[in-house]
């Protein structure tokens, strides 16, 4: 079926060699591990800073907190025909200025600590301003591979720009914490402005690549190309909202030191299995990998759950990172796969969504369950919905395996 489709698209089916991939995603990797690090540096503060000083509960803390994903939601389309029409470079660029402007609602938030409600409305619309950011530069950043190394290694860009940005949050993760022991919020909000500012510098000193070419075809050809995939990706990604919404509080409660242990720990392994793994679902297809990851994850997460200790999360932690590592790359293979050549962009876009949906109205939901139930239940019920992405990676298999033998009873 891929052969078909590619030699429909006039894509060539030879792989790019691998130190040639390697090195035209190395600049591409480092705008988003820069970038990510002011997503990182707020990962566990943040709920801190709305739980401990601006005195709101668990369903306000995953509010804020998802409402990044609820404005990637909406902006992910238009980042990803922005790429597509314009050119990944400046979708990129966009990012950044939006993040800028982010930063700044951070700092603006700090003159209303007295006057709680309205300091968190400002919060909402900073971290708003940060899902679209978000938008436009992953996006633009996984465009910008694709064109530069083509769709064969479709998994490789996916899992590689992915490290860079888990990367980018496991480091800026205990960085923010540094910050805010020495600075407050403050120090954190200061850092997220200048961080973007600065990577424009360097951005501006890569050559762009040229748009695609070719007929663009309707959002509706593309979503019913990566619907499948993306709904088992919103349902494996769950996890790691319940992961950065509520595990720094989890360990707070409990009293596990450090309190970003969880999260850091979750992204160490996700950086590790995708730096070492990153190609396989090029190889032997994506659904296949994510069927085993997903299970991978769902066990983690359960372990988090029930953790007794710092310990028993930390291994909970490390499942959850090395499953949910090859989840969203091995179904965006299939997701670009299906996607016409001209439209990647908007294909990757739309693909994310659905990750932008399970965060955006995830993380909330969940923070009502946290707050009805105890926050270990966040993780058990995120557990357990990750199941469901077994099953479409499942229905993935049967489909591919139908498509190739259709020929075959065509013919006979």
């Amino acid at each position: 079926m891929y052969r078909h489709f590619e030699d429909e698209i006039g894509v060539s089916t030879r792989p790019v060699a691998t130190d040639q991939s390697v090195a035209a995603l190395v600049p591409i990797m480092a705008i988003v591990l820069i970038a990510f690090l002011i997503i990182g540096l707020a990962l566990p503060v943040l709920p801190l800073h709305i739980h401990d000083h601006l005195g709101f509960g668990a369903f306000i803390v995953g509010l804020v907190t998802g409402s990044q994903f609820g404005a990637s939601l909406l902006s992910r389309v238009s980042a990803g025909r922005y790429a597509d029409r314009r050119g990944s470079k400046r979708a990129v660029i966009i990012g950044l200025l939006t993040a800028i402007a982010a930063g700044l609602f951070y700092i603006v938030s700090l003159d209303f600590v007295g006057a709680p409600k309205v300091a968190v409305m400002i919060l909402l619309l900073g971290r708003a301003l940060f899902g679209s950011a978000e938008s436009f530069l992953i996006t633009g950043a996984v465009n910008w591979g694709l064109v530069l190394v083509g769709v064969n290694n479709a998994g490789r860009v996916i899992a590689w720009v992915g490290m860079a940005m888990f990367a980018a949050l496991a480091v800026g993760a205990p960085l923010g914490v540094v910050l805010y022991s020495a600075g407050g919020f403050a120090a954190v909000a200061v850092a997220t402005t200048l961080i973007p500012a600065a990577t424009i510098l360097f951005v501006a000193l890569l050559s762009s690549v040229p748009p695609q070419v070719g007929a663009k075809p309707l959002l509706r050809t593309v979503a019913a190309a990566v619907w499948l995939p993306g709904l088992g990706s919103a349902l494996s990604t769950l996890g790691f909202g319940a992961i950065i919404a509520f595990g720094s509080l989890l360990a707070a409660q409990r009293g596990w030191s450090p309190i970003w242990l969880v999260f850091t720990v979750f992204a160490i392994l996700l950086v590790a299995a995708r730096l070492l793994f990153g190609h396989v679902p090029d190889r032997i297809g994506g659904a296949r990998v994510a069927l085993v990851c997903v299970l991978i994850e769902a066990a983690g997460l359960a372990l988090i759950g029930f953790a007794p200790n710092s310990a028993m999360a930390a291994a909970g932690a490390a499942l959850t990172g090395f499953g949910y590592s090859l989840v969203y790359p091995g179904l965006g293979v299939e997701a670009v796969r299906r996607a016409p050549a001209a439209s990647r962009g908007l294909a990757m876009g739309t693909y994310t969504v659905f990750l932008d949906v399970a965060l955006g109205f995830g993380s909330p939901a969940l923070g009502l369950i946290g707050s009805r139930f105890g926050l270990a239940t966040t993780f058990i019920v995120s557990a357990l919905i990750a199941l469901g992405a077994a099953t479409v990676a499942l229905r993935l298999l049967f489909r591919d395996s139908f498509d190739r033998r259709k020929p075959c009873l065509t013919s006979s």
